[in-house]
């Protein structure tokens, strides 16, 4: 049983994932990434890394989603993307996400259920992947941090507007 539950999981996540990196829409890329990463957190569950998966929710699903969709609201202003969000209200937008949005709660249904994680693997403490990430993952922690702020730096300034500037030098 749990190792269906892993397959329909990593199923919904790359397909979820596949959708993500497909979409022409910011938005919509952005439901179907924050589907990706929730399915992540549900497998990380099943392999009995608790402690991950709620990281996984908490830090990606949640904090990670909120900064893109300022990085998001900043990008799009004017009138234009008032016409945009009226026609994202579409009910048939809403559809892909929401069904898979809809395996995961069933999932976690019947794991909540059956009463824990598969049968295979271990709990991993707070405390282990603490010790594992200032350990010897610091570095790929430190680089992470570091591209996550390049990003937010080159969204300010794609997100700021334009001065223009005269021949002299000065503003105009």
């Amino acid at each position: 049983m749990a190792l269906t539950l892993f397959y329909i999981t990593s199923a919904v996540a790359v397909f979820a994932t596949v959708m993500m990196i497909t979409r022409l829409n910011a938005v919509h890329g952005l439901l179907y990434l924050i589907l990706s990463l929730l399915a992540v957190g549900v497998l990380f569950f099943l392999l009995g890394a608790y402690f991950a998966a709620v990281l996984e929710v908490i830090i990606y699903a949640g904090a990670i989603m909120v900064l893109f969709v300022f990085v998001i609201m900043m990008l799009n202003q004017g009138q234009k993307t008032l016409e945009q969000e009226r026609a994202w209200l579409q009910p048939g937008i809403w559809i892909g996400p929401s069904l898979l949005a809809l395996i995961l709660f069933v999932e976690m249904l019947v794991i909540v259920v059956s009463g824990g994680s598969a049968e295979t693997g271990y709990a991993v403490s707070a405390k282990q992947v603490g010790v594992a990430l200032y350990g010897p993952y610091l570095l790929a922690v430190e680089l992470a941090s570091m591209l996550l702020l390049a990003g937010l730096v080159g969204a300010y300034h794609l997100g700021k507007p334009m001065i223009k500037m005269t021949r002299a030098g000065g503003k105009s």
